[in-house]
């Protein structure tokens, strides 16, 4: 198993809202290293679901349940959607400023590479951050 993070802006698609659907289709992603992960995520891998902008913070849990197909919100070009599967909201918010103060969490691409919407987590990176969120899987 794999554990990803995705983003999303929540004036766009939130927690919320997929909770209420409880799987969803993640589609257009339009950045080629955040497509290419998504090709990458195996059925049952775990995602941390993670609101950016205004409150910029981990919030829920998500499971794949479809792997990589095309996006068919693509109007042109080779892109890439995956199913994903609300588990469990976070029982505290990992907010980007808690990352970034846990020095074991300096390497993650969400502080290194702050614009890419969909991302690898370590197996010690997401316990870490189930750990700060004070939620058991």
């Amino acid at each position: 198993m794999n554990y990803w993070l995705i983003k999303s802006e929540p004036e766009t698609y939130s927690w919320s809202e997929l909770v209420k659907k409880v799987t969803d289709m993640w589609n257009g992603v339009r950045n080629f290293a955040a497509r290419n992960h998504l090709r990458s995520m195996k059925k049952d891998d775990i995602c941390l679901f993670y609101h950016s902008g205004k409150e910029s913070a981990v919030v829920g849990l998500a499971k794949v349940v479809k792997e990589a197909y095309p996006d068919p919100t693509a109007t042109e070009g080779d892109w890439t959607a995956v199913d994903v599967k609300a588990i469990k909201p976070l029982k505290k918010h990992v907010t980007l400023q808690d990352v970034k103060k846990e020095k074991l969490l300096a390497d993650m691409p969400l502080v290194r590479i702050g614009r890419l919407s969909v991302q690898p987590v370590t197996e010690f990176q997401f316990f870490k951050i189930m750990d700060m969120g004070e939620t058991k899987l």
